[in-house]
């Protein structure tokens, strides 16, 4: 019952941002602005974000215009970084400074990235000082890194404060952080030296002090991190948010859980994309430059028509073979499509485990013992029936269809191992397992799954 409630009003949620997108572009379109401003009063900042996304570009700039100063500021952190950056283009030197300037330093960075540096370098000398100096000190960090991603506005205190003074202190500071559910506790050298929970500070005695009740035991990445490794801390100790320390375990800012969902979007897209032999720089595919997608995308595409020709010189090499037995052929794409098909499971699950870390307590050699068990019984369920397919519906002879049946047994062993060794192996090279395994498999199948078939028929056939 709750599940049938949560999918309607999610469908009802996604009916009415349609709906907004399509009355908002008709008001623009009529010039009825008023109209249009109205109309956006009652809806959520990130749902006019994907409302303005949605509009063509010569529509943006005016939706964005009819917002109030502080909605804008909020809204423009939710757009895709390429809206972001043509909206930039359009705007008055000073909009930009005051939406800029405005926004949350790690937000910041992040279309910094994204822009020229001579931009860049423009208006990082125009925010204001405290602006400046907290966009200078993230940008001062490799990209991908914790340091990278992280917020510098926290609420750190003393162990020696009262839970009523800490009150205090939270309601003077809440405006100008980011963060107000967990407290860091440092030393005199800034050092983090504990947690507390915002939920601890309401319920314990107001004359308590936070030394008595907070966490010393606390869990922190360092500012190199891995954003990816950063993620997974969140998701394993279920935090809304991760401290971040320097080498001398200084706190520095903080990592929040809308930044990780963020970063843990990107990068499944960025595998989804490479398991099908694209190249992604975290750019959105579908506002990407039709040259540049071009490029990305004619890469593997040029090293699977290579393959191909490798297989096809290998069957007309068989051509002794095929005169005297022609119906061999019409199995080869069964048997290679099949291959590729189960190699591509192998791998994808593979993948996904070396992303997950699911796999490591297993090791590889296990994970690959279990996928290669996994072909030969694929193998022997689909091997029994393309035989069976073969005898009795194409009505080939009898050891034609026993040399499909064991080809498929094998090649689905070959697909299998594959599949799951190749990721490894890429990783250990320190290549992007994702991007590497799908058309080095798809090479391997082909290739040797044609010759397994013509090696096999050649013995049954004794040809």
């Amino acid at each position: 019952m709750t599940e049938n409630l949560t999918s309607i009003q999610t469908g009802l949620r996604s009916e009415l941002r349609q709906l907004v997108r399509s009355q908002l572009a008709l008001l623009l379109e009529q010039g009825n602005l008023e109209g249009a401003k109205s109309l956006l009063i009652p809806v959520l900042p990130v749902d006019i974000a994907e409302a303005i996304e949605g509009l063509p570009e010569s529509m943006q700039v005016i939706a964005f215009r009819l917002l109030s100063k502080a909605e804008a500021i909020e809204v423009y952190e939710h757009l895709d970084t390429t809206v972001q950056q043509a909206l930039i283009q359009q705007f008055k030197q000073q909009e930009v400074l005051d939406i800029v300037d405005k926004m949350s330093p790690d937000d910041r960075v992040r279309l910094f990235d994204e822009l020229p540096a001579k931009i860049v370098r423009r208006l990082l000398s125009q925010l204001s000082p405290g602006e400046r100096q907290s966009t200078a000190l993230l940008l001062g960090y490799e990209e991908g890194t914790a340091g990278r991603i992280m917020t510098p506005e926290y609420i750190s205190l003393k162990e020696n404060l009262t839970l009523a003074e800490t009150l205090k202190r939270i309601r003077s500071l809440a405006n100008a952080s980011e963060i107000v559910y967990y407290l860091y506790v440092t030393d005199a050298s800034r050092q983090l030296t504990g947690i507390v929970s915002l939920r601890d500070l309401v319920i314990c005695d107001p004359e308590t002090t936070l030394g008595e009740i907070m966490t010393r035991e606390v869990v922190c990445v360092h500012t190199d991190t891995d954003e990816v490794e950063v993620a997974r801390m969140i998701q394993r100790y279920d935090l809304l948010a991760l401290p971040v320390v320097d080498r001398e375990q200084r706190l520095v800012g903080v990592v929040t859980v809308d930044d990780i969902l963020d970063i843990l979007q990107q990068e499944a897209t960025k595998d989804i994309y490479a398991i099908g032999g694209l190249q992604s720089d975290g750019d959105n595919y579908f506002q990407t430059n039709l040259i540049t997608v071009v490029r990305k995308r004619v890469v593997w595409l040029l090293v699977l028509l290579l393959t191909n020709t490798v297989t096809g010189t290998i069957i007309r090499g068989q051509t002794s073979i095929i005169e005297k037995m022609a119906i061999l052929t019409a199995f080869i794409p069964l048997l290679t499509g099949t291959g590729g098909n189960v190699g591509a499971q192998s791998s994808t699950v593979v993948i996904r485990g070396l992303n997950t870390d699911e796999i490591r307590t297993l090791g590889s050699s296990k994970i690959i013992l279990r996928e290669a068990l996994a072909g030969i019984l694929l193998g022997v369920i689909l091997g029994a029936l393309a035989a069976f397919w073969a005898y009795f519906l194409l009505h080939a002879n009898l050891a034609v269809a026993i040399s499909v049946g064991i080809s498929l047994i094998c090649i689905a062993l070959l697909a299998a191992v594959a599949g799951s060794t190749l990721p490894f192996v890429f990783q250990s090279l320190g290549l992007d397992p994702a991007l590497m395994s799908a058309p080095f498999i798809t090479t391997a199948v082909d290739v040797l799954g044609v010759l397994i078939y013509f090696t096999i028929a050649r013995m049954i056939l004794n040809l």
